[in-house]
């Protein structure tokens, strides 16, 4: 088991655990589509726009349109986590540890799930037939940090992409940020200003909601060596969670290690971006005194 556990030993007479300060469970997971699928790779079939022929003449020949044709590969991966509990740590301490150390592979496991989420929007998607073709996210989709952190007018950008790449409209939009980036809205935004009011109410968990974007805080998008944090925008079915098998657990004793407890957790994910134009990225700087 874990060699930590001796300090929760009788000495310290606590009678329950606490877990330490951790994101608990994933913040992203109900943000994106999600699909459940079998085998190690998935490929999902698209079809792109086309435009209608005008008829010039009577009894023109029909006119063929070439509906084009794509594919994305999501590739899965297994995720496992387990520690042991000795019958004799259960003596020694005032209380048994199992339900805690699950409920911390639990939490372990949703973490794992958006950093899948986040890789899956900015990293390289694959298309093509048989999945070999790299796609990275263009620059087009890529708001600027320049040298200042979020701002309403990025916000602003970042919707009136979604409007030129005419994304649907009833789409669930958001965008995730860290608390930086919250401050930053408060920070840039005059208390005259009628958005002042809003981003309080957001900073302070009253509402979820600014600008169409539903806001999820996390702190594991990821930052540069200049400092510029890396924020997401999508649209929701613009990215896949791929589930093989959903987190789970098992709580069983081990004859091979004297019927010791072990807690065991398992799942099998990918993640895929399905569409460059529904994914945007925010470079927001979180220097100090950007």
């Amino acid at each position: 088991m874990s060699v930590e556990i001796t300090t929760a030993m009788v000495e310290q007479y606590r009678s329950n655990i606490t877990l330490l300060s951790q994101q608990r469970g994933s913040r992203l997971r109900n943000a994106v589509r999600i699909e459940v699928i079998v085998g190690e790779n998935s490929f999902f079939d698209q079809i792109g726009a086309t435009a209608a022929q005008k008829k010039t003449t009577r009894h023109m020949d029909t006119p063929q349109i070439d509906t084009p044709h794509t594919r994305r590969k999501v590739s899965m991966d297994d995720y496992v986590w387990a520690d042991f509990i000795d019958n004799e740590d259960k003596l020694r301490t005032l209380i048994d540890p199992t339900s805690a150390y699950a409920i911390n592979a639990v939490n372990a496991f949703g973490r794992s799930i958006d950093d899948v989420i986040i890789t899956a929007a900015s990293g390289t998607s694959y298309t093509g037939k048989a999945g070999g073709t790299a796609v990275s996210l263009p620059n087009s989709q890529k708001i600027a940090a320049g040298n200042v952190g979020l701002t309403v007018e990025k916000l602003i950008a970042a919707k009136g992409l979604f409007w030129t790449n005419d994304i649907e409209e009833g789409i669930p939009l958001h965008i995730a940020v860290s608390s930086q980036q919250l401050q930053d809205l408060l920070g840039t935004t005059q208390a005259t200003s009628v958005d002042y009011n809003s981003i309080k109410a957001l900073v302070k968990g009253e509402i979820d909601t600014f600008m169409g974007f539903q806001f999820h805080r996390t702190q594991r998008l990821p930052v540069d060596a200049n400092g510029i944090r890396t924020c997401l925008v999508w649209a929701q079915d613009g990215i896949v969670l791929a589930l093989g098998a959903d987190i789970h657990t098992k709580i069983t004793e081990r004859p091979d290690k004297n019927y010791l407890t072990q807690v065991w957790c398992g799942m099998s994910i990918g993640g895929v971006r399905m569409e460059e134009k529904k994914v945007i990225e925010i470079g927001c700087d979180e220097t100090p005194g950007a």
